[in-house]
């Protein structure tokens, strides 16, 4: 039986809506979380050591009138990840989205890629969201309810970069694991998607890359480095009713980029 389609006014409304939004301390996780706030939802800013950028994500979110708080985790152990959820319910008396955004992102050449900086990259990048998929999963079963998570993963996921070959690999499992998440939980109204972002502007890049932001911009067809809102956009519409039909999906913003060949 199809459900009543929502009203277009409703479809971006989370304002009875709790979000949490992993690695929330800057850049776009930062800006994932202000997104959600402007449309309505507490919102819940985890960090792991960057207490400062998590403090003014909040301030930020609530000097615009919304209502946000910034929570500590390492969630390299799933009781730190079951502390994170348990405490976002706490604050907010609810928890309806989880956006896995932590992650790292070193550059070493393949051979000079220790065991450890391997097993790190593992277990921030596809380890975390594992653990916090997981915390969230249980504790809405426990409740009886649906939600939606949204993994931020990486066009790296798809197509590798020299010096980034933990990375992509970390990627491509989140991916997978996006894939693999939905087909279990989709019986339990858990929608799960993922976000392939493409190269993201950040202060100073253009004098510090200058040789790699020109290559971007001659490679992509809408000739600009991405934006942090734009990730924030997509994952606020994957979040949200006007994406509650799509599961397993991997949405890729990257301004056209993977569209042009490279042989």
């Amino acid at each position: 039986m199809v459900s009543e389609t929502p009203q277009v006014s409703a479809l971006f409304d989370f304002s009875d809506r709790v979000v949490l939004v992993t690695g929330a301390s800057g850049g776009i996780g930062s800006a994932i979380a202000r997104r959600f706030a402007e449309a309505g939802a507490k919102t819940v800013c985890h960090y792991r050591g960057n207490r400062a950028g998590a403090d003014e994500t909040v301030c930020a979110i609530e000097s615009a009138g919304g209502t946000a708080a910034a929570v500590k985790a390492d969630l390299s152990t799933l009781a730190d990840a079951n502390m994170l959820v348990a405490e976002a319910v706490r604050l907010f008396g609810r928890l309806d989205v989880l956006i896995n955004n932590a992650g790292i992102q070193p550059v070493e050449p393949l051979l000079e890629i220790s065991e450890t900086s391997w097993h790190s990259m593992m277990a921030v990048n596809a380890g975390g969201p594992f653990l916090t998929t997981r915390a969230f999963a249980d504790h809405l079963n426990s409740v009886s309810s649906g939600g939606a998570i949204v993994n931020i993963a990486s066009i790296e996921g798809h197509q590798p970069a020299s010096g980034h070959a933990h990375y992509a690999a970390s990627k491509a499992a989140l991916i997978m694991f996006t894939r693999a998440s939905a087909l279990e939980l989709g019986p339990s109204n858990i929608r799960v998607n993922a976000i392939s972002p493409g190269l993201i502007g950040r202060e100073g890049i253009e004098k510090t890359w200058p040789e790699g932001v020109a290559r971007w911009k001659d490679a992509a067809p809408l000739t600009r480095l991405g934006c942090a809102t734009d990730v924030a956009d997509a994952a606020l519409f994957l979040a949200s009713d006007a994406a509650r039909w799509i599961t397993g999906a991997d949405l890729v913003v990257d301004g056209g980029v993977s569209t042009n060949p490279t042989w």
